[in-house]
């Protein structure tokens, strides 16, 4: 991953994959009733990696990562790690479990093929509810987090609904 932000002379040499993560910071929709109640209860839990939530598009998320994409984290979740490690979708909700000291077990199961599955859709979850409540418009040129159908299983121009010939 790309380091985004150089926050101290000695953090500006580690190599983001490599450093051990101390502090999270969480970008959440402030504007979101989902995103809100997830903020609320991050904030009630004990915390073994100490997470700063920021609201995205803020000044001050603008302050701490002036090089991160601001636009992209309207349209997905975004955790950003003291050595500039970003963790974006079902990675980003995978690391905030992993900073919890009772959700860490669970992270480790999350962080396997099938439980990134399972977060992956759980985020698509939550981005339908997100999106049928947003209270402001997204960012210029976004959506909020995004939700696509898939695509036909036959591949083709099928009818949704119909069964492949």
């Amino acid at each position: 991953m790309t380091t985004v932000t150089a926050a101290t002379a000695a953090a500006a040499d580690r190599d983001a994959r490599s450093v051990p993560v101390r502090r999270l910071t969480v970008l959440y929709d402030a504007q979101c009733p989902l995103c809100t109640f997830v903020r609320n209860w991050l904030v009630r839990q004990r915390q073994l990696v100490p997470l700063d939530l920021v609201p995205l598009g803020s000044d001050e998320a603008r302050r701490r990562f002036p090089e991160l994409d601001h636009a992209a984290t309207y349209e997905e979740i975004t955790v950003v790690g003291d050595g500039g490690q970003v963790y974006r979708g079902a990675a980003a909700w995978v690391v905030c479990l992993w900073a919890l000291a009772e959700y860490r077990p669970l992270s480790h199961r999350m962080n396997t093929p099938s439980g990134l599955r399972f977060a992956r859709n759980a985020l698509l979850a939550a981005s339908r509810y997100r999106g049928a409540h947003w209270q402001t418009r997204p960012a210029p040129g976004t959506t909020g987090w995004a939700y696509a159908a898939p695509p036909p299983a036959c591949g083709s121009a099928c009818e949704p609904g119909s069964a492949p010939a």
